[in-house]
């Protein structure tokens, strides 16, 4: 063979070389977002609440030649979650006793396009793309920063509670596809499925595992309470007199809240009492009770003698069932009374 055959050769192989399309192995990988934590939300807020969490897609590329390429056409896919029951219109998070929540995680900070889990639906998962060099030796890669926006609905009505839901495994799914070339810039795949006429095309799951949080505070509001009456009465009590006032509010669901009542402001130690309102040497006792028997005394002590419940999220009513007991001689004419301060604790 002479030179000018070999030169032609070398040339025909350069040639060949230049077009062919590369055969290294490229694989995609995801960092792990941070919780999307909502934070406190509100029963019945009156704006959307909002968060975000970010993770890095990484694609590498076993090194080619000296001016080689590649490009990756991946979609990021998120499922409906541990709680979920649909992607679409809302996703779902819930507290310890099952109460619902809903969001939504969303592919744009506009929150407009829903973030789905398959290629080819509606919604879908996010698209991106990545180009970068694959050099002789070293190899290449390319990173992209994504964003997952969550937003909170307005205008809910909540239980109170720690909510959650959680997504890992085949509900955080990588799909992509990717081309490779020895020289100039690589074609993007027509779609992270594509299977056909592209250097390789690979599947991952559980790669970005994440939590999705928020707590609704417990509330009570709309306190309303009645006074008790004991009456009138000549001269000395010979029976018992029985009277009862009420304490109303209004909770959201799920909040534990207890009922204090202090001992009045005319207590001997623990003996509540009512004074006269013009002769301050004069007093008649009385109690206040949890129970229509009046057997349990309704006081101040946590775990010992408040009255606790639970909130349903409408108006409830609980009745301070009040005993003026005989008294060992006769009473001064007059009106009596005594303050009691309510406490309520939630």
């Amino acid at each position: 063979m002479n030179l000018k055959a070999l030169l032609g050769l070398l040339l025909m192989l350069a040639g060949g070389l230049l077009a062919g399309t590369a055969r290294a192995d490229t694989t995609c990988t995801t960092t792990t977002p941070v919780t999307a934590a909502f934070g406190n939300v509100a029963n019945a807020a009156g704006s959307p609440t909002v968060t975000s969490t970010s993770f890095t897609i990484t694609c590498n590329t076993a090194a080619l030649s000296l001016l080689a390429t590649a490009s990756v056409r991946a979609c990021i896919g998120i499922g409906v979650g541990t709680t979920g029951v649909a992607i679409s219109p809302l996703r779902r998070m819930t507290n310890a006793n099952g109460d619902p929540m809903s969001f939504q995680l969303f592919t744009n900070a506009t929150y407009s396009t829903i973030w789905g889990l398959t290629p080819g639906t509606t919604p879908g998962p996010l698209v991106v793309d990545l180009n970068y060099s694959v050099p002789l030796l070293t190899g290449g890669s390319g990173a992209v920063t994504v964003t997952i926006y969550g937003r909170i609905p307005a205008s809910q009505t909540l239980a109170a509670g720690s909510y959650t839901t959680s997504f890992s495994g085949a509900d955080v799914r990588l799909q992509y596809a990717f081309n490779e070339v020895l020289l100039g810039t690589a074609t993007a795949p027509a779609a992270c499925t594509t299977t056909a006429g592209v250097a390789g095309n690979k599947t991952a799951t559980g790669g970005f595992p994440f939590t999705v949080t928020a707590t609704v505070l417990p509330q009570c509001s709309a306190y309303v309470t009645t006074d008790m009456d004991f009456g009138s009465n000549a001269g000395a009590i010979t029976g018992n007199i029985d009277r009862t006032s009420t304490i109303g509010l209004t909770c959201l669901n799920r909040t534990a809240y207890n009922i204090a009542l202090d001992n009045g402001l005319y207590a001997n130690g623990t003996v509540r009492r009512m004074r006269h309102t013009t002769n301050s040497a004069y007093f008649i006792p009385y109690e206040l009770y949890r129970d229509s028997t009046r057997t349990q005394r309704w006081g101040s002590t946590a775990n010992v003698d408040r009255v606790t419940g639970t909130g349903t999220g409408s108006a409830q009513t609980l009745t301070v069932y009040g005993r003026a007991p005989p008294t060992s001689g006769a009473v001064a004419a007059g009106s009596y009374s005594d303050q009691i301060k309510v406490t309520i604790t939630y």
